[in-house]
C-alpha cells in the first residue's frame, strides 16, 4: 500500500467508515429538503419543527435501504448520488470560470431576469439532469459518440466553450434593435423565472 501522508490517510480512514456512503448522502438530502420545505413554507408559517422531521425521514429512508442493500441493481440513489455529484461540480466550475473570466474583463452578466441569466441557469439545469440520467444509467450514448465519454475530451469540450464564450462577449457589438429575437426573448423568460424573490 502506497503511503499518502496523514491526511489523506485519515480521508482513507473516514471513507472506510462509511462518511461517503451513509454521513455525506444523509446530509445532503436532509439539507435540501429541510432549504426545500422551509423556502417553500408547504407546511405553513413556522412549521421548523415539522419541516425537521419530515427531512429527517427522507433523509433516513433514502441511506438505510442503501446500507442494507434494499435497493434493486442500479437503483440505488446514494450511489446514483456519489457517481452524478463530481460531474456536477465540475458544471458548477465550470459557470464560475466563465463568470470569472467575464468579470475579469470587466462585464457585467446583467442582473436579475435577464436573458444570459436565464439560458445559464437553463443550460446548467440541462447539464445537471444528463448527468444525474447518466449516472443511473437512464440514457446510454450511441457508439459512434463513445470518444465524449474520455475524461480529456470532456475536458478540452469544457476548455473550448469557456473560451468561445469569452470571446463572444468580448467582441459582440451591442444592437439598437426595434425588437428583440425569440432566443433573447426566450432567455429573458427563463431569466424571470429565476429571478429572486
Amino acid at each position: 500500500m502506497v503511503n499518502y501522508g496523514y491526511f489523506q490517510n485519515a480521508v482513507a480512514q473516514l471513507d472506510a467508515l462509511g462518511i461517503t456512503d451513509v454521513l455525506l448522502p444523509f446530509f445532503l438530502i436532509f439539507t435540501i429538503v429541510f432549504a426545500i420545505l422551509q423556502r417553500t413554507k408547504l407546511l405553513g408559517e413556522n412549521r421548523k419543527n415539522f419541516n425537521v422531521m419530515i427531512a429527517l425521514i427522507l433523509a433516513f429512508a433514502v441511506v438505510i435501504p442503501h446500507v442494507t442493500g434494499g435497493y434493486p441493481p442500479g437503483m440505488d440513489v446514494v450511489d446514483i448520488i456519489n457517481r452524478a455529484l463530481p460531474n456536477v461540480s465540475l458544471v458548477l466550475v465550470a459557470i464560475l470560470m466563465v463568470l470569472i473570466l467575464i468579470g475579469l474583463f470587466g462585464w457585467s452578466v446583467g442582473g436579475e431576469g435577464t436573458s444570459i441569466q436565464g439560458w445559464i441557469a437553463f443550460l446548467a439545469f440541462l447539464a445537471v439532469v444528463y448527468i444525474f440520467g447518466a449516472a443511473a444509467d437512464l440514457w446510454h450514448i450511441p457508439n459512434r459518440l463513445n470518444f465524449l465519454l474520455n475524461p480529456d475530451t470532456q475536458a478540452l469540450i469544457v476548455v473550448l466553450l469557456i473560451f468561445g464564450i469569452v470571446v463572444w462577449f468580448i467582441t459582440k457589438e451591442e444592437k439598437e434593435s426595434a425588437g428583440e429575437g425569440a432566443l433573447k426573448s426566450l432567455g429573458k423568460t427563463l431569466g424571470e423565472l429565476f429571478k429572486k424573490h
